[in-house]
């Protein structure tokens, strides 16, 4: 009888051990590609188990407002995968636990904010690019734009979505790219030029991409990423860097200050600055952190590297909320309606 008793107690105590194990989740806020969150999710969990992640995914842009809407109480454990300019404001309003992954020295000091340790660090980039359906564009009878001033040529009126900055992490870099390629009075002009030919701003970056696959708008100012990937799809669509240079920015995670799982919150940057996780990103970015780790991608432009302009990353974060006010009195108006 004792000994059936000492059986069921330790019974007892494996499931509630195996409960605690199980309970142990981390709450990840992101901005990743959502087709991508299941692909990192069973590499993390295969490598870590008994830790599992649970996605919050938005835009940018909401993702960001979200975190510091919660900043007195925060709800996430990580934020992984959001541009580098929002963890930099998120750093500087006290959100982030500085931390340096196992691996560290491995990746390109572009991709690491300047503390030591890193309040974040940045996995792989992204860069801005146009989606053109050259089905449509035969159609038209209409030539497949070269560079960002080709953009606002009459004959595009109507044909062009691209996204909101104030949502979209790609939308902003678009803006701010400009403002520092051009200048900040050339910049406006030039995005007072494009509004006129613009359909609509969509809330989410790879949008404009997916409704010019479609056909529904010949033109999308979207990212290489979505262009390679829906061309490779099968897609009537090329991708153009545009020849005046283009906007760029990194996924980049970090801590959440505060977090009552610091132990998973670790593994899980551990985990994204890793090899396991590079070989990931390499199918599908051109650019890595660890440029050891790159491989070409189908329908990748040559020249995506030779394109990228010197992109202030801290100027950018800094004049955020100033640049977005201003782009909203303009050009708001042909945004497409919040769900």
């Amino acid at each position: 009888m004792m000994k059936s008793m000492m059986r069921l107690a330790g019974a007892a105590a494996l499931c509630l051990l195996a409960g605690t194990v199980l309970a142990d989740e981390l709450t990840v806020y992101t901005a990743l590609e959502a087709d991508l969150l299941p692909i990192y999710k069973k590499s993390f969990e295969e490598k870590n188990p008994g830790t599992t992640i649970r996605w919050v995914r938005d835009s940018t842009g909401i993702i960001t407002a979200k975190l510091l809407a919660e900043k007195d109480n925060p709800q996430a454990d990580v934020v992984l995968g959001t541009a580098a300019t929002s963890l930099q404001l998120l750093d500087t309003e006290g959100l982030l636990a500085p931390y340096a992954p196992k691996g560290i020295e491995k990746i390109d000091v572009r991709f690491l904010d300047n503390e030591k340790p890193p309040a974040w660090v940045g996995t792989n980039a992204w860069a801005a690019a146009l989606c053109v359906n050259t089905t449509e564009m035969k159609k038209r009878n209409l030539p497949v734009p070269a560079s960002w001033a080709d953009l606002t040529k009459p004959e595009y009126k109507g044909l062009i979505v691209m996204p909101n900055p104030a949502s979209s992490g790609t939308g902003f870099l678009d803006v701010s790219s400009w403002l520092q390629m051009f200048g900040e009075e050339k910049g406006w002009a030039f995005m007072n030029a494009l509004h006129q030919n613009i359909a609509t701003y969509t809330h989410s970056g790879s949008k404009p991409c997916t409704l010019a696959a479609s056909g529904e708008y010949p033109i999308g100012i979207s990212f290489e990423f979505r262009a390679a990937r829906l061309i490779n799809q099968g897609a009537p669509l090329v991708a153009v860097i545009p020849a005046e240079g283009i906007g760029w920015d990194m996924e980049a995670s970090g801590i959440i200050k505060g977090t009552g799982n610091e132990a998973g919150a670790k593994a899980l940057l551990d985990w994204a600055v890793s090899d396991d996780a590079m070989k990931i990103y390499a199918k599908y970015y051109a650019i890595l952190a660890n440029p050891a780790m790159e491989e070409k991608i189908p329908n990748i432009p040559a020249d995506l590297k030779d394109k990228l302009i010197k992109n202030d990353f801290a100027w950018a974060a800094s004049h955020r909320a100033a640049i977005l006010e201003e782009w909203q009195r303009r050009f708001d108006s042909k945004s497409e309606a919040k769900k």
